[in-house]
Formats: structure tokens, sequence, C-alpha cells
């Protein structure tokens, strides 16, 4: 169906109408024409921007899906819906299923299951066999399959003679590498951030070091094979500076942060909710504010989501058992709006960059090019309540509240949606 989006004002640095307010015609899958006004043409379809901004498709680096193998917490079909709910046109699907994506096989499956759907969903294959961080996985046969990057998801490679081998090859090929930020011996079975509150809590801390260490191995061996690395969900102001620094070296180093670690601290913690049991752990108002410092300088190069849902078993329980995670495709763009970032920053964190470092196209809002967008106003409320939320999941601590940014409608592939 045609479409014509009236009195939309366009977010997208890459565009000529960049911050103009226009008219939007999408005629069959493309931008047919941005002017001023436009005359609404028979059997077209009228969407009234009334303030809202258009911007390139956003795009999530960090989601976990349960296809294959754990279909009750998410499968693709709810994990699309709730992706374009949140105004992502494109996502990333990290490895960590059952069995693990590891080979051609598993990432053939996603991407032909997936084949036809609103939301671009790349897979992500699994740097080591089984995540196991002992044999590689079947890298070259995946990337011919499909396969974006690689990442042993929330796994961090522990040895460091297969980290600096896995870099080797995935060079080779031509992959990036995607490292969960971690020392497990440093970081043991603690579940929290080491501070205060951890005592307060009577709760052994992760300390920042488990994080910074890692970083810092990663940098060493980026640096040594001249080969990129990414570093996914940093959490510390201490990362922040050491990835500053790397990039002033000329170091191939990229990293995101969860959306959450810009507005949730630890101090949440306190009465023990399940729901803000994440991983990297919450941590302080000041690791908070370096975080959105290292957004506005360039140093972080996206924001994610980091979905992961769960079935209430396991995080409706003692702290100490639950799983770590929440869902939140559909709470990026406001904990995005509430930490206080512009539509502009949004944009280039949330739809250009995350493409950017994967080598993926990345959408124009200009006349002549594929419609993939995503139409949201960053001051409409809403109510963030069952009804609403697409995931087959529900764990998160904003179910019930009232936000502010909704997303409007998204269109990608010749397909649109519109939500009121």
């Amino acid at each position: 169906m045609n479409l014509l989006l009236k009195g939309v004002t366009i977010a997208d640095p890459n565009s000529p109408f960049h911050e103009k307010n226009c008219d939007v015609r999408v005629v069959q899958g493309k931008i047919a024409s941005i002017q001023d006004k436009l005359s609404p043409q028979k059997g077209e379809e009228v969407i009234e921007g009334n303030g809202a901004v258009l911007s390139p498709g956003f795009f999530d680096l960090n989601c976990l899906t349960g296809d294959p193998g754990f279909e009750a917490k998410e499968d693709l079909e709810s994990v699309a819906a709730a992706a374009q709910a949140g105004g992502f046109t494109g996502l990333t699907l990290m490895p960590q299923t059952k069995p693990v994506v590891h080979s051609k096989a598993q990432v053939a499956y996603l991407v032909n299951k997936a084949a036809g759907y609103l939301v671009d969903i790349h897979p992500v294959g699994a740097i080591s066999q089984d995540l196991e961080g002992k044999e590689l996985a079947e890298l070259y046969d995946m990337k011919l399959a499909g396969a974006v990057a690689f990442s042993d998801g929330a796994k961090p490679v522990v040895d460091d003679g297969f980290m600096s081998r896995a870099l080797q090859y995935s060079k080779g090929v031509n992959g990036l590498l995607m490292v969960h930020p971690e020392n497990k011996s440093i970081a043991g079975k603690s579940q929290i951030n080491e501070s205060k509150t951890s005592v307060l809590l009577g709760m052994k801390g992760v300390p920042a070091l488990a994080e910074e260490m890692q970083i810092s191995r990663d940098i060493f061996l980026a640096a040594y094979h001249d080969a990129p690395v990414h570093i996914s969900t940093i959490s510390t102001a201490g990362s922040v500076g050491l990835i500053r620094k790397a990039k002033k070296d000329g170091l191939k180093i990229s990293c995101d942060v969860a959306a959450h670690q810009l507005v949730f601290t630890e101090e949440l913690l306190n009465d023990f909710d399940s729901n803000y049991k994440v991983k990297p752990p919450l941590r302080s108002k000041t690791d908070i504010k370096a975080l959105l410092a290292g957004l506005k300088d360039g140093t972080i190069d996206a924001v994610s989501s980091q979905h992961r849902p769960h079935e209430p078993e396991h995080k409706q329980v003692e702290f100490e058992i639950a799983a770590y995670g929440i869902i939140a495709l559909q709470t990026v763009l406001p904990l995005l709006l509430k930490a206080g970032l512009t539509v502009n920053q949004i944009v280039e964190k949330l739809s250009i960059n995350p493409r950017q470092l994967l080598g993926l196209s990345v959408p124009v809002i200009a006349e002549g090019e594929p419609a993939n967008f995503t139409l949201f106003n960053p001051s409409q409320t809403w109510v963030y309540n069952q009804a609403q939320n697409y995931s087959l999941s529900s764990n998160t601590p904003l179910l019930g509240e009232t936000l502010t940014g909704k997303v409007q409608m998204v269109y990608n592939n010749n397909q649109f949606q519109v939500y009121g």
C-alpha cells in the first residue's frame, strides 16, 4: 500500500532534508517524493505526523530470542513484533540458544525462517563451539550463510590464547568479534556491583575491575593483531576511559551500552527485585555520568537493547537464583529520552552506527531510496502494560509504567505497521 506522511520532521544526517518538516510519499516500498506540501492521491493511506520525527529504522546490536530450543521465552515472530513496536527495523540475534548457533546450518535456519519479515533479522554466530571457549566454531561457513558477526553472547572468552587465535581467524574472514567484558576469575559468582549497596545488602559484589581487566586484554590483543574488536554492553566509568584512549591511539575498538544502564542504578536493588538483575550489573550514578559522556563524545558507538526474555519461573524467584536480563526492545526509546539524549543522538546511536559497525547498508530518508524508517513522537506518553507488550515474556520492571517516547509506525521491506 502507498503512504503519505504529513508534517513529519526528518532526523537523518545523511539526508538532504535533515531537520526539515516535510511531507513524505512512499510508493511500492520506495520513497517517491519529499516536499513541503504534498496532496493525497487516490488509494493512498495518509499518516498525520503531528510533530513526530521520521528517522532511519532503528537497529539493535544485542538481542536474544529463544528460537531454536527455548521458544516459550521468545520465538522469531514475537521478537520481531516486539522489535518493530520499539521502532526497530533490524536486529542481530545472539547465538546462545539450544542448539547454539555455531554452524552454517543454524545460521541458515534463522535466515530462512525470518525471510519476509518487516524486521531484518541477522544472526550472530558463536565464536566457539557450544560457547565453551575451546574450539573455534565454523566462522567462515557461518559468514557465508549470513552471520554478520561472531560472539559467545554473555559468556566471556576466558582463554587469552584462544581469543588471540579467534582474532587472527576472524580478521582473515573479515569478521567482527563481539565480546562480553568480564574477567570470570575476578567476578566469580557475584551478581551485583561491588559498592556500599552490595555491603548493605549483604551480597558479594562484582568489582568494576572485572570488566576493565577484560577490556584491557582485548585492547592489547586488538593492537597486536591490528584486528577489530567490539566490546558489548560496557557499564563502568573505567571502561569508558580505556576505550576512549584506545580510540585515540587509532585501535579498531568499538563498543555499545545497554539502554537500561543509562537510567537504572544499583540502588534499585534494595528491594531485591529480580527484574533489575542484569549482566553486567547495574552500577552507580558516577558510572552513568561517564557512560553518557562517552555517548556524547563518540567513545561509545551505539546503544543496544540487551533484550533477554525469560519465563516467570526463572525470574519470579529469589534474587540469587534468578536469571539475568530484562525484555527491552519496546523500552529503548523511552529510556534514552529519559537519559537526556537528543533526537539526533538517538538516531546516530540506534540507526546509523550499529549498521556501520556491521558493514550493513544504512537507510537514508531521501527520494528514490528504499523505505526503511521509524516514525516516533519524543513527547507522547503511553502505558506499557501487558496489552501493549508484544514479547512472550514479561520480565521488565517497566511493565505498568507510563513512558514518554512513542513509536507511531515502522516501515521496511514494503511492509508497515502503525501503532495507535
